[in-house]
C-alpha cells in the first residue's frame, strides 16, 4: 500500500516538473512579438495597386520604436507620410512605381524589449511608367518642308498660255494691206482703159 502511495507521488512530482519546464521555456517564446499577417499578403502578385500597406502582428506596437520601409524596383522608395500604428497593426500609404518587385521591411520591439526584424515581398505585374520623357517627341519639325512642293507646279502652268495670244496677233496683221492694194491696182486698169477708150470715139 505505501508502495502504491509513493509511486503516485513520483509521477506527480515528475508531470509537476515537466509542466514547469514548459511554460518556463514557453515564457520567452511569448514575450518576443512576430508578424502573423499583412496585406498584401508575402509572396502576392498584384495587377492593381493597394493604396495602403499593413502588417499585423501578435502584440501591441510601440509607435516610437516600430518602423517600416517600402521599396521598389531599383531600391526606389514606394511610400508615402510616417507609419501610423494602431494597436498590433501597423501600416504606411503605398506609392506605386514601375511594374517589378517591392520589398516591406520592418522592425519592431517586443514587450521584453527584444528586437524582431523581417520583410515580406510583393509583385506588381503593372506599374506606372518610371519615365514619361517620350512624349515630346512628337512636336518634331518634319512636316514643314512639305508645303515647299506645289510652288513649282504654279509657274510652270502660267508661262505656257501666255506665248499663244502673241503669235496670232502677228499673223493676223498683214492681211488688209494686201486687200487694199488690189483694189487700188483694179480701179487703176479699170480707168486707164477708160481713158483709152474715150479718144478713139471722137475721131
Amino acid at each position: 500500500m505505501g508502495g502504491r502511495v509513493l509511486r503516485l507521488a513520483g509521477w506527480l512530482v515528475t508531470i509537476g516538473m515537466a509542466l514547469g519546464l514548459s511554460l518556463w521555456s514557453a515564457a520567452p517564446a511569448a514575450a518576443h512579438n512576430s508578424l502573423t499577417g499583412s496585406t498584401p499578403a508575402d509572396g502576392a502578385r498584384l495587377a492593381q495597386a493597394p493604396t495602403r500597406i499593413e502588417l499585423r502582428f501578435l502584440a501591441r506596437l510601440d509607435p516610437n520604436t516600430t518602423k517600416i520601409t517600402v521599396t521598389g524596383p531599383d531600391n526606389v522608395p514606394a511610400s508615402r507620410g510616417a507609419p501610423t500604428v494602431n494597436g498590433s497593426r501597423v501600416g504606411v500609404d503605398f506609392a506605386p512605381g514601375a511594374a517589378g518587385l517591392y520589398i516591406v521591411d520592418y522592425q519592431v520591439r517586443s514587450a521584453d524589449g527584444h528586437p524582431v526584424s523581417g520583410e515580406i515581398r510583393f509583385t506588381m505585374t503593372t506599374g506606372t511608367p518610371a519615365d514619361p520623357s517620350p512624349s515630346p517627341a512628337v512636336t518634331t519639325p518634319a512636316p514643314t518642308s512639305a508645303p515647299v512642293d506645289p510652288a513649282p507646279s504654279t509657274a510652270g502652268a502660267t508661262t505656257a498660255p501666255t506665248t499663244q495670244p502673241a503669235a496670232d496677233s502677228d499673223d493676223a496683221a498683214p492681211v488688209w494691206p494686201w486687200v487694199v492694194g488690189a483694189v487700188v491696182l483694179l480701179a487703176a486698169l479699170v480707168a486707164g482703159l477708160l481713158l483709152r477708150r474715150r479718144p478713139r470715139a471722137g475721131g
